[in-house]
């Protein structure tokens, strides 16, 4: 299959795509999905063949590169137009699994996996947390331990991980896993191994959850689940940079999905305060209605222009500069990550408070973004975990 090619020049042109995806195949059925506790398989399909899978991949595994402008716009279109987290999280989970694979792993290794996700047949995830720990990633327990020798030697691999996006259906989970010292903490011994989950002694089971309904997250079991060694992703002990390096896209993503779910929450209030009438008069003609929207757009304002100054100096190439630009970086991706959240969480409270009643009724986008800001604020990095990552890069 062949994808869409798009012009990096024609933004409006994937923008309007984007929209019109999210508007007439999946915000429709988000209420129904959400009931289901999933969304139908084939729209990964749908979306490969729209190129919004593959956008920001290589064209020899049938993707499109692409600047981070480029995939923000598919980010804050989905997230603006769908209004629906879980639908995001688990169509685009191969956002945070397939990278490490790309970047580290052997050519054989992204032949064998990237075309098939790009293209919608298989599903990519990544397996970090555990119950025991969630961003003290060089806390991981889960040991992977060579059975024979020579290079073709197995990996054994025993423990478990917890709240993992798409972790029900994945195909294959970007898995980090502790190579070295097996009973040993720090981040020395931290490997990376991607493992399909159709291997005997993997099992899984479906979390249920506050917000998120139809993306499919899971509780995964490794018990003596024999991995063969070409699943090593790079050499072993190198896992903890490849994850932390792998975060960065993930929270300036996380930001871009939050601006979006913000202005869809805008959005909405708008509209019900144009049309809804209070004691004679719409709601939008009440100063305090009026009030409440500038406050929302003023912290929406502020969110868009720091994203979009992140994502420009990302293109630029801020982020592999190394040295101070590197760390500043980082460092204001870990800030904005807060900024935007707390935009997204303001703005999901004041839109239902402006709905009302109808802002405490399933089916409204307000009321689902309500219940999903505690993750974004959560996953990727808690708010407190970035505000000191951040002060460390600053030099604090």
């Amino acid at each position: 299959m062949t994808s869409p090619k798009f012009d990096q020049s024609d933004e409006q042109a994937l923008a309007d795509l984007v929209e019109r995806f999210a508007k007439d195949e999946i915000a429709p059925h988000v209420t129904a999905w959400d009931a289901a506790g999933e969304f139908p398989r084939t729209l990964y399909k749908r979306a490969a063949e729209l190129g919004l899978l593959g956008l920001g991949y290589p064209e020899e595994f049938g993707g499109m590169p692409a600047t981070h402008r480029m995939r923000s716009i598919v980010a804050q279109g989905m997230a603006r137009f769908g209004a629906s987290g879980g639908v995001h999280a688990s169509l685009f989970s191969h956002s945070i699994g397939l990278p490490i694979i790309l970047r580290h792993g052997s050519k054989a290794l992204q032949r064998e996996i990237a075309p098939q996700v790009l293209s919608g047949e298989k599903i990519s995830a990544l397996g970090i947390t555990e119950p025991g720990g969630g961003s003290d990633v060089a806390a991981i327990k889960t040991t992977a331990v060579r059975d024979g020798s020579g290079d073709g030697a197995d990996y054994l691999v025993n423990g478990e991980k917890i709240f993992i996006t798409s972790g029900v259906r994945a195909d294959f989970v970007t898995t980090a896993v502790r190579t070295a010292d097996a009973g040993a903490r720090g981040a020395a011994g931290i490997s990376i191994l991607v493992i399909p989950m159709h291997l005997p002694g993997v099992s899984r089971s479906r979390l249920d959850k506050m917000g998120w309904l139809c993306s499919d997250t899971a509780h995964i079991r490794f018990d003596n689940v024999r991995v063969p060694a070409k699943y090593l992703v790079g050499a072993e002990g190198t896992g903890f940079k490849m994850i932390m390096g792998n975060f960065n896209g993930e929270r300036l993503g996380m930001s871009v999905l939050a601006l979006g779910f913000a202005q869809a929450c805008f959005d909405e209030a708008l509209d019900w305060a144009r049309l809804r009438k209070t004691f004679g008069q719409a709601m939008i003609e009440r100063q305090v209605i009026r009030h409440k929207l500038v406050d929302m757009q003023m912290r929406i304002s502020s969110t868009q222009a720091w994203v979009q100054a992140l994502t420009y100096r990302a293109d630029a190439g801020e982020e592999h500069a190394g040295g101070e630009p590197a760390a500043r970086w980082v460092a204001e991706v870990c800030m904005l990550k807060n900024h935007a959240t707390q935009t997204m969480q303001f703005c999901a409270d004041q839109a239902v408070q402006i709905l009302g009643g109808m802002g405490f009724m399933r089916g409204s986008k307000s009321e689902r973004i309500y219940r999903e800001v505690k993750v974004m604020m959560i996953g990727g990095g808690a708010e407190e975990i970035m505000k000191e990552l951040a002060g460390r890069q600053l030099g604090l």
